[in-house]
């Protein structure tokens, strides 16, 4: 059976409000995850899917993606859509695509601010067995109530709500077809002719799409996976998906406890413990660092303390320095710091947990 012709676009035009200060000179797919940017990652399962050409969004200093990426990734076109002065939003971002997109059998429509090693060929071949309008990938590692509620699937994994905000909830519960509420896992499978329905401007996937879809009677079929999927939208989450990241498959996990760039410069006496040096990195002898990340050209002075942090490009942390649930980042012209912020000796201090934008709940 010959393989269907693939096109995606991945969602990159975020803001990253949540993830301030980390995203304030860099932009969320470019966020360095064990040794590659998180776009990276993405774009590598696109291409071990068969995928033959991606569009990504732009937006928020959208010419570093640009620049970094080019015009292909391991052989696969890569092509841009400027969103200017506005964002086009999960679903207004397909318009100016629809000539690009349309061409393929299948489109894949997939979040830049997630981390998954994706099933992508499982996710095509269900939608095109179930002929369904469009298809989740749901992830069962992931808790519901942690991302709104999840969306909830029959027995047969098809979608009959999308929020456990929706009015029709309780109908639909009433009626016995909700099986199991489960997150959606960041990556839809389309069909192409669902363009046809994208008007310009603005507008959102689950209101404008999914929604008038579920009421017409069209199928949306969810596939489920167990492999762990995290949202990087804030920096908790950025957190501790690159650690779970960095232990590996399940072969190396009980083994594997810390990683470092080749490039990263670790003294003897230094101690890592589930962290993640990045490349151009340096923790000098005598330093701890516990369930934290040091991005590159940070460096950790001798006997300094680093736990439940990140630290950011450019950083250097004083000898004995103790930081714990901090995200640090050099203070620069540009840079707005909210008031649970912290300058210290042209360093930026900002609590790890600290709110910068409410949660988005559902899709």
């Amino acid at each position: 059976m010959p393989k269907p012709r693939l096109r995606a676009l991945v969602l990159a035009a975020g803001h990253g409000s949540r993830l301030e200060p980390l995203t304030a000179f860099l932009p969320k797919p470019l966020l360095p995850v064990t040794g590659r940017p998180l776009v990276e990652h993405t774009l590598e399962r696109l291409v071990l899917a068969g995928c033959e050409a991606a569009a990504l969004n732009l937006h928020h200093l959208g010419e570093q993606i640009r620049d970094r990426l080019g015009d292909r990734y391991r052989g696969m076109r890569l092509v841009y859509s400027e969103e200017q002065p506005q964002r086009l939003g999960t679903l207004g971002a397909l318009h100016p695509l629809r000539d690009f997109l349309g061409e393929a059998e299948v489109v894949l429509l997939v979040n830049g601010d997630s981390l998954c090693r994706w099933p992508l060929p499982r996710l095509v071949r269900r939608h095109l067995a179930s002929r369904a309008a469009a298809t989740l990938l749901l992830a069962t590692a992931a808790d519901p109530e942690a991302f709104g509620g999840g969306v909830a699937v029959d027995g047969e994994r098809r979608i009959v709500a999308l929020s456990r905000h929706e009015a029709p909830r309780g109908d639909v519960e009433r009626r016995g077809d909700v099986e199991r509420w489960i997150v959606f896992a960041g990556a839809h499978a389309l069909t192409p002719e669902l363009l046809a329905r994208v008007d310009d401007g603005p507008a959102d996937i689950v209101r404008q799409l999914y929604r008038p879809l579920l009421a017409e009677g069209a199928r949306l079929q969810g596939v489920v996976t167990r492999r762990r999927w995290h949202d990087l939208g804030t920096p908790r989450r950025y957190l501790e998906g690159v650690l779970d990241h960095a232990r590996g498959g399940w072969w190396s996990r009980p083994f594997r406890r810390s990683w470092r760039a080749s490039g990263a410069t670790v003294a003897r006496g230094a101690r890592l413990s589930s962290a993640v040096v990045e490349s151009g990195a340096t923790v000098e002898s005598g330093a701890l660092v516990h369930r934290s990340i040091v991005l590159a050209g940070a460096r950790i002075g001798a006997g300094a303390e680093v736990r439940e942090s990140i630290v950011g490009p450019g950083v250097s942390l004083p000898a004995r320095a103790r930081i714990q649930r901090r995200v640090v980042v050099v203070a620069q012209r540009g840079l707005v710091a909210s008031g649970n912020d912290s300058h210290v000796e042209g360093l930026l201090f900002s609590p790890l947990d600290a709110p910068r934008r409410r949660e988005n709940p559902g899709l």
